[in-house]
């Protein structure tokens, strides 16, 4: 795994871009075709944002899967990660070949049936943010490291729901759903490269949790640290409490 830290998010999503870019580059000129897994929520928007910029990219031959969706939400609701996907990613570049999570579905035969496109091949790079109570998509802590199944449904925690609200996606907290199908930790850490974007302050103690602390299922994403392909993308503000861990401000 490697940590790289940037003055400011721009600064962040711009170099994450550039390397994800690159490596949907290289996915369809030496497979003919790329795979990969978008994350979503506020962390993300420059990221996309610089990504959809990116030049010479070939979106007709990128399949996309995504990490997780709030179970009863409607896609039209501003806090439906497949209404995210479709406006700033698929009808941005013009991407095709997609399989959204319907939350408004059945969610066991959604996981399974969309989790079984999943599998038909591998996972040439997958975009992932960190939440502030350290999950990895919506696996809250204490996140099952051993389930193979590649979509779970699970049960939002307080801190997580509280982190939808704080960001604006919702009204109450009450109105923040309880439930959600999630891409499991086993499935994420199967792609041959992981992008891990992970901006502003309110991180922090969740980054210094994962990448500072043990791998513990307490501080889901630190399991980042097992996968050889990962890269972290931080700014100077969600690496503040970083201590041994915190290399030098990128250029």
């Amino acid at each position: 795994m490697i940590i790289k830290v940037f003055k400011d998010k721009l600064s962040l999503a711009n170099a994450a871009a550039e390397q994800a870019a690159r490596h949907i580059r290289d996915a369809i000129s030496t497979n003919g075709s790329a795979r990969i897994i978008a994350a979503t929520g506020a962390s993300q928007f420059e990221f996309l944002d610089a990504l959809t910029s990116a030049r010479d990219v070939d979106w007709k031959r990128v399949e996309m899967f995504h990490l997780d969706e709030y179970i009863g939400l409607p896609s039209s609701h501003p806090a439906s990660f497949r209404g995210y996907l479709l406006k700033r990613l698929i009808n941005k570049v013009g991407i095709t070949r997609y399989h959204l999570l319907d939350g408004e579905s059945d969610p066991a035969s959604v996981a399974r049936e969309v989790g079984a496109k999943l599998a038909t091949g591998p996972i040439d790079v997958a975009f992932v943010g960190i939440g502030e109570n350290g999950h990895l998509a919506f696996n809250d802590p204490p996140a099952d490291f051993d389930t193979e199944e590649p979509y779970l449904i699970v049960e939002l925690d307080e801190a997580c729901r509280r982190q939808q609200l704080g960001e604006g996606w919702f009204k109450s907290l009450s109105a923040v759903p309880q439930r959600a199908i999630s891409m499991s930790v086993r499935q994420i850490l199967k792609a041959h490269e992981i992008i891990c974007i992970v901006p502003d302050a309110r991180k922090a103690r969740a980054v210094a949790a994962c990448f500072e602390g043990g791998i513990s299922a307490n501080a889901p994403a630190s399991i980042l640290r097992s996968h050889p392909g990962t890269t972290i993308y931080l700014d100077n503000d969600s690496a503040s409490l970083l201590t041994s861990a915190r290399p030098p401000v990128e250029s």
